[in-house]
């Protein structure tokens, strides 16, 4: 069960009902009995600090560098598909 924040469409008072996050029920509101509807707000999840957008690794930190193409093996062949790696 999740927890919504209702407001009533005749006097405004704001208030919490419980149900399933798959019901749509029909809310009145407990102050004046008028149809209330459901308050859509901004989530409380804040992204601070570095990590978090894509150009936090640019100009150095911690990137690892590129690897190379492996070295050819004895039988000639740099192992891409072989049936020996």
């Amino acid at each position: 069960m999740a927890r919504y924040d209702y407001r009533c469409s005749a006097c405004g008072n704001v208030f919490e009902v419980e149900h399933g996050m798959t019901e749509h029920p029909a809310v009145a509101c407990p102050a004046c009995g008028g149809m209330a509807d459901k308050v859509f707000s901004a989530s409380g999840i804040k992204f601070e600090g570095s990590g978090f957008y894509n150009t936090d690794q640019r100009n150095g930190g911690s990137v690892t560098p590129a690897t190379s193409a492996p070295e050819p093996s004895s039988s000639g062949c740099a192992c891409e598909n072989c049936p020996h790696a």
